[in-house]
């Protein structure tokens, strides 16, 4: 098999694993446990804390001593593991702890599939700009056959699901000793703060940055929240007669992968936009773009509304990943070659770290707002409201953006950066 196609079977494993309970997680613990909104949210940003703690240390860990592909091993045995204590969790206590385990295993594999992959593809005389990006791919099919998988097995309302993704972090474990050795560098490695981005800290002092910055963690916040609650949410159209037996109740978790299949088309068309639009009315659209995912979730329905629905699932692409790699390439622009796989790494913990911190919490707080419950049990929720509110904090965020972030569009340099 050649070194293209051990590197397609690493990325689909890779994500094929969060796929399998990510998104159907939210509907299992509200319906199956009948954990409240604000538990949910809670549990999901344990992310966040891993997503800050983990890969920068992990990284670390593999610059100095052990090889990153014997660490990915070990770190995927532990995943499956934790994800098998998880089938047994019934309450929140057990199940918090089993998911924030299993994450801070999880997280960093991210980076160690990319640090793998490069390494490889370099051994090999690859082009790693040319043909890694194609093999990435392979893990949004994955991330999306392990939707499916879950949803048409019925898994997505029970602890199999957990199951699911045990056996494939195993079979990901086993796999990873096959794939071409990644040694530690031998001469400069990173520091602990090199590895967490604190060198790049200092960039807060220039106003833009520090705008910036400040948007991304905001903005971050809304980045899991329907992967949080929205199979939790359209699961609950099995309550009304006439939405109990249609698509999108019986079949949400592939509806919900629309969002996936859509992420994987627009980012196609991220150079079009950043040529002729810019950076920063990109990111603006991907804010505005938001706004539309959550308040189309409030207006639409499995029934008539169904076309809301799906349009919420083709804006996601355009919500995501607009702002992603548009923010991406703003750091990239805006800072030194010393320090700019700090500042990345910095965006990526103000984004994925903390912002997904504040929005676990504070989305939680939002859903038992507005949930009734009677001695434990949920009694009615207002679901329509719930994702105005968050479509009306998505449209503050960019009005605000607009107004105070000052960027001049300078086609000549993004041009030339695009190409690269």
């Amino acid at each position: 098999m050649s070194i293209k196609n051990r590197l397609i079977v690493m990325n689909f494993l890779q994500f094929f694993i969060w796929g399998s309970w990510l998104i159907s997680l939210g509907a299992y613990l509200g319906n199956s446990l009948n954990f409240e909104g604000g538990q949910i949210g809670a549990i999901f940003a344990t992310m966040g804390i891993s997503s800050i703690i983990m890969p920068g240390l992990m990284g670390v860990v593999a610059d100095k001593w052990i090889n990153a592909e014997r660490l990915y091993a070990i770190l995927h045995f532990l995943g499956a593991g934790f994800l098998i204590y998880a089938s047994f969790a019934k309450d929140y206590d057990s199940m918090y702890w089993a998911m924030f385990l299993n994450l801070l295993a999880y997280m960093p594999t991210l980076s160690l599939a990319n640090t793998i992959s490069y390494n490889a593809l370099e051994k090999y005389k690859c082009d790693i700009i040319k043909d890694f990006p194609p093999i990435r791919v392979w893990g949004t099919v994955g991330f999306i056959l392990a939707m499916w998988t879950v949803d048409l097995t019925g898994f997505k309302s029970s602890n199999a699901q957990f199951y699911v993704g045990a056996v494939s972090s195993i079979l990901l474990a086993m796999y990873s000793f096959t794939l071409p050795p990644c040694p530690p560098v031998k001469g400069e490695t990173k520091s602990l703060a090199e590895a967490f981005g604190l060198n790049a800290l200092f960039l807060f002092k220039r106003k833009k940055m520090a705008i910036f910055f400040l948007f991304s963690m905001l903005l971050g916040a809304a980045l899991q929240i329907t992967n949080s609650y929205g199979d939790l949410y359209l699961t609950s159209f099995s309550a009304i007669d006439a939405y109990k037996d249609s698509f999108g109740v019986k079949h949400s978790v592939i509806l919900l992968s629309m969002s996936q299949i859509s992420e994987t088309v627009f980012i196609l068309a991220i150079p079009f936009f950043l040529r002729h639009f810019g950076i920063k009315k990109v990111m603006l659209i991907s804010m505005f773009a938001w706004m539309l995912r959550f308040g189309l979730f409030g207006l639409g329905n499995p029934g008539p509304g169904l076309w809301m629905l799906l349009l919420s699932m083709i804006v996601y692409g355009m919500a995501f990943d607009f702002f992603n790699i548009s923010g991406s390439l703003f750091v990239e622009l805006e800072t030194s070659p010393k320090i700019r796989a700090s500042a990345q790494g910095l965006f990526f913990m103000m984004t994925n770290g903390l912002g997904a911190i504040i929005g676990g919490y504070a989305s939680g707080a939002v859903v038992n707002a507005f949930s009734v419950y009677e001695n434990g049990e949920l009694i009615s929720r207002n679901w329509p409201d719930i994702w105005y509110i968050f479509a009306a904090y998505a449209l503050v965020i960019g009005v605000l953006f607009a107004i105070v972030f000052r960027y001049k569009h300078n086609p000549a340099d993004l041009v030339k950066k695009v190409n690269e």
